[in-house]
């Protein structure tokens, strides 16, 4: 990287740092960041767009700002930061306490559901909303999707019928881009273009389903919070109390998500969205490219500043991944650079097997462990999960402890689930979702009594606001009284979750027992969720939270002394947005693979491949290598993939070094 780049930068920027009087500021900012973090953090007044390239300090600057603006007097809970994730946002806020005090940590700080979440309970009558509605995760609103199908009798048609899953994600993607069911449909499941008016159907018995029994999915957290904001004269209380609208990743955001972002800030164009266009890699979720490239024409003189200068990666690293971007077709041209010195190049390795590869990656690995780079700083990374099942095998045979990330959530565990069904319906008595799995845990009640229940509680004929001596007659068994007797304890007490919980453990322990022979190993899940219980005062902020920032699988699984461990991380792209580790590989960098074979219809698609290779490749600090099997079968097409990704094939020595394994590696 030539320095007159560098310099023309800072000195670009270095002039505007002139225009403060640092001296009212207890906090160094000039001294503390580079001149393109204290651009963004001074700029204050106005909408900005801050685009955050890999590895440059973004969350540092994030933090300096709420510190910044808390020194200038504004008051915290007029600052919002919105994140992708609660713990991010967490971070964030704690950071800058200890970087200034204590107020710091009184911002509005959260996700877009969580706030929504908070906003709808506050404002409930405005909205339209009983403020004890049940959210629905995403499991859930499958299940209701599958009640459905099995009420319109969907299940029996002879023709291949899409399951609940694909049912749920192709309403959701409607709901997330604001395109219409058949347009998701011929385009992502062209397949099931002739189910498309019974597709319709369902999507609207789902959302009168949710409205009747006061349920809301994720989708709905966000249409209600949208609609709320952009009727102003509802929502006037509540934007007149925020003054400053911050926006982390906004490169993730989708159409109902910066539609939350105008109507935030429209009022006062008082924004600063971050975010690397180059680094927008969720589009399955319904995230739109686009929001960030089009953010200038959302708000009114909006300014772009570039952060550029690296912390994580050597210049030959970087070089790498500017080479994989500079093509990009859409894009904020930008150049990552940094400071640090005495890097490698690169390596692209060409193995004549999947095999082949997977035992040069250990043999590589162990070479690593020896130079002391201990395991838990070295990654492996792949575009699909089932990329790694070769070097799974070699992994193990030679003892090398590894971890997979991207399972399941502890919260999706059924024992876990089913114990959440109680405290759901103690705190929405409408929550049907959870009735019907409640009623299917008891011996004698099968899915068409469960319906003739449901049927009766959804009338009132039926129900937990008084004991069931008063509600229940004797032709109902002695397991639905003391079902609706255990119900009604839980939803007319006061006592705190964890002691809610303890009774419906109780009740639950037989059940329990009888539905799972492997109860002894689910019990530690329960005993967690106990735990976790403690944290709350409130079932309302529990479920809440269950549903919006579920604890994940490794809470339950990986025990403090086993967190000390060494172990290897195996991941895909996507779950390693956002980690660095000081060697990375990247495996199966073969054309059909990486690129997908799938992308090649849409040069969107195609994009966001490459999005995806820079991301894998900017999770590096040190050592960066990218290798491929030159024979392996691509099952899907039947065919022999040989062609090294297109995003690597042409790149010149000065940029990588090219390794070639022979047969008796």
């Amino acid at each position: 990287m030539p320095k007159k780049y560098r310099l023309t930068k800072i000195n670009k920027v270095e002039s505007e740092r002139k225009q403060f009087d640092e001296s009212q500021f207890e906090i160094d900012y000039v001294n503390e960041l580079n001149p393109a973090q204290y651009d963004a953090v001074t700029s204050t007044e106005g909408a900005y767009l801050v685009i955050a390239g890999a590895g440059t300090g973004k969350t540092r600057t994030l933090v300096y700002r709420v510190a910044r603006l808390v020194e200038m007097g504004v008051e915290p809970k007029s600052i919002l930061l919105l994140t992708f994730t609660r713990k991010s946002a967490k971070e964030m806020m704690n950071r800058a306490a200890i970087l200034l005090d204590n107020r710091c940590s009184k911002i509005n700080g959260g996700t877009f559901h969580s706030f929504a979440n908070l906003t709808l309970r506050k404002y409930a009558k405005l909205v339209g909303l009983d403020s004890g509605f049940t959210i629905l995760d995403q499991s859930d609103s499958e299940d209701v999707i599958n009640l459905i199908r099995a009420q319109l009798d969907l299940v029996k048609l002879k023709k291949r019928f899409p399951n609940k899953q694909t049912i749920q994600s192709i309403i959701s993607l409607s709901t997330n881009t604001g395109k219409k069911i058949e347009d998701i449909v011929a385009e992502e499941y062209p397949h099931f273009a002739e189910h498309i008016e019974k597709i319709i159907e369902i999507s609207r018995f789902y959302t009168s389903y949710k409205k009747k029994s006061q349920l809301l999915d994720y989708d709905d957290l966000l249409i209600y919070l949208r609609d709320f904001l952009h009727d102003k004269a509802k929502s006037q209380v509540l934007l007149s109390s925020i003054k400053y609208v911050m926006i982390d990743e906004y490169q993730d955001t989708n159409k109902l998500q910066a539609d939350i972002v105008f109507g935030l800030a429209g009022h006062n164009n008082n924004i600063m969205v971050v975010g690397d266009d180059s680094q927008s890699i969720y589009s399955f979720r319904g995230a739109n490219f686009k929001n960030i490239m089009q953010f200038p024409k959302l708000f009114k003189d909006v300014k772009t500043i570039m952060l550029e200068e690296n912390y994580r990666s050597t210049q030959e690293v970087l070089d790498f991944g500017n080479y994989i971007i500079d093509t990009a077709i859409e894009k904020y041209p930008k150049h990552l650079f940094t400071r640090k010195t005495g890097g490698e190049l690169p390596a692209i390795i060409s193995a004549t097997t999947e095999n082949m590869q997977s035992r040069f990656i250990v043999d590589r690995i162990l070479e690593l462990r020896e130079e002391n780079i201990p395991l838990n700083d070295i990654a492996v990374l792949f575009r699909s999960s089932f990329s790694s099942f070769d070097l799974e095998i070699e992994l193990n045979k030679a003892n090398i402890p590894y971890q997979k990330f991207g399972g399941m959530k502890f919260i999706e565990t059924a024992h876990v689930k089913d114990v959440l069904a109680f405290l759901r319906i103690a705190e929405n008595p409408n929550d049907v979702v959870s009735w019907y799995r409640v009623l299917l845990l008891h011996e004698g009640i099968g899915p068409k009594k469960a319906q003739d229940l449901l049927a009766k509680i959804t009338a009132g004929e039926l129900n937990i606001k008084a004991h069931p001596e008063k509600t229940l007659d004797k032709s109902y068994k002695t397991n639905i009284f003391n079902l609706f007797l255990c119900l009604y304890r839980i939803h007319t007490s006061r006592q705190l979750p964890t002691e809610l919980t303890e009774i419906v453990l109780d009740y639950y322990e037989p059940l329990f027992k009888a539905k799972y022979d492997d109860f002894n190993k689910r019990k530690k899940d329960l005993d967690i969720f106990i735990n976790i219980t403690e944290n709350y005062t409130n079932l309302t902020t529990l479920l809440a939270d269950m549903a919006l920032e579920p604890p994940t699988e490794s809470m339950a699984d990986i025990s403090e002394e086993e967190k000390d461990n060494e172990y290897l991380t195996l991941s895909t792209i996507h779950s390693a947005k956002g980690l660095e580790w000081h060697s990375v590989f990247i495996i199966h960098a073969v054309e059909g693979f990486f690129p997908s074979s799938m992308s090649y219809n849409k040069i969107e698609s195609l994009e966001e491949e490459r999005r995806l290779m820079y991301v894998a490749a900017t999770r590096a600090k040190n050592n960066l290598y990218i290798s491929y099997p030159m024979n392996i079968f691509d099952r899907h097409n039947g065919m022999t993939l040989s062609k090294p990704s297109r995003f690597i094939a042409e790149i010149s020595e000065e940029l990588a070094e090219e390794w070639l394994l022979e047969e008796d590696f």
